[in-house]
């Protein structure tokens, strides 16, 4: 296959015309014309629907799209991991990390390794929402992520790594139900809640395990902003649930309440994320191994501080 022919295709679908991808590509309108006449020839399908808005993919036209741009980028891919044969690692490597949890303690961490063990590696970090990371990967755009779940997900692989137990994090003398120590699901249940929205999962794990005990939680907002949640808690608008790591993290929990929720536990699973259809590149490689360099040495911290804890409640 031509794989000219291909990065044509892919220019002409996201141009949604062959005139302007003719332009973006600097090849005469008709040669192009011809590139996507033998693309169908070879194919023996329909790849476009042409009209006078454009063009439009058809089924498959949207499934040789796909495909194509998975091949582009092992092109790239293969050039770059000749270009850089000998040398240390080099090029971009895109990492994704899921809001509210332990990537928001590993993120300058591993910025902070890449820079120093890794300088010709330009790194990517993008915190959004679960579905948006793994889509991404699935397309090719994104290398990893770490992120909750477990899977199984079509076209990701999923490299658990981590459970944690949730937490209640509030104000002191708040609306929290007083004492030390855990607090029970039941006694969670008139506390004023600050929650991602639906979509999330911890807000999933949590209204499962209100659900599975005939309770309701009280939900006074949805919050997916990091900075509006420490602001909210702070101020008392409302309590919010996360795993330890990720309140040490983002919360001053020194000066809050923090108290881990049993009857039932709740626990979430991190996993570390990759394509399952195509290979990591080397620079890509390199972060994946650091990765777990950082998780191993986070270790017993993040597990649960249970003595920095137990040791602050001793000393108040």
């Amino acid at each position: 296959m031509d794989t000219r022919r291909l990065y044509s295709f892919v220019k002409i679908v996201d141009a949604g015309s062959i005139t302007r991808a003719a332009d973006i590509l600097h090849i005469a309108q008709p040669a192009l014309s011809q590139q996507l006449s033998a693309l169908e020839a070879q194919f023996k399908q329909q790849l476009l629907i042409r009209s006078k808005r454009g063009v439009a993919p058809t089924e498959a036209g949207r499934a040789l799209y796909r495909h194509a741009q998975l091949i582009l980028r092992q092109i790239d891919l293969a050039h770059a991991a000749v270009d850089i044969s000998g040398r240390a690692p080099a090029g971009s490597v895109s990492v994704g990390l899921a809001p509210y949890s332990m990537g928001a303690a590993l993120a300058l961490p591993l910025l902070r390794s890449v820079r120093e063990r890794y300088p010709d590696i330009l790194l990517h970090i993008n915190e959004n929402f679960g579905g948006v990371i793994s889509e991404a990967i699935m397309t090719g755009r994104m290398d990893m992520a770490f992120i909750y779940g477990a899977g199984p997900l079509r076209g990701v692989q999923f490299e658990p790594l981590r459970t944690e137990d949730l937490f209640l994090i509030a104000a002191p003398g708040g609306s929290v139900p007083s004492g030390d120590g855990d607090v029970s699901l039941e006694e969670l249940a008139g506390v004023p809640l600050l929650l991602p929205s639906r979509i999330h999962t911890i807000r999933q794990v949590v209204d499962a395990a209100f659900q599975h005990a005939s309770l309701e939680p009280r939900v006074v907002g949805e919050i997916e902003s990091v900075l509006t949640l420490i602001s909210a808690v702070g101020a008392d608008v409302g309590a919010t649930v996360l795993p330890w790591s990720a309140a040490r993290a983002t919360l001053d929990v020194q000066n809050l309440v923090v108290r881990r929720i049993v009857n039932p536990t709740i626990t979430v699973k991190l996993s570390l994320c990759t394509s399952d259809h195509q290979p990591l590149s080397e620079p890509a490689h390199a972060v994946h191994d650091l990765f777990h360099e950082l998780i191993t040495e986070f270790g017993e911290d993040v597990a649960f501080g249970d003595a920095a804890m137990e040791s602050s409640k001793a000393s108040d």
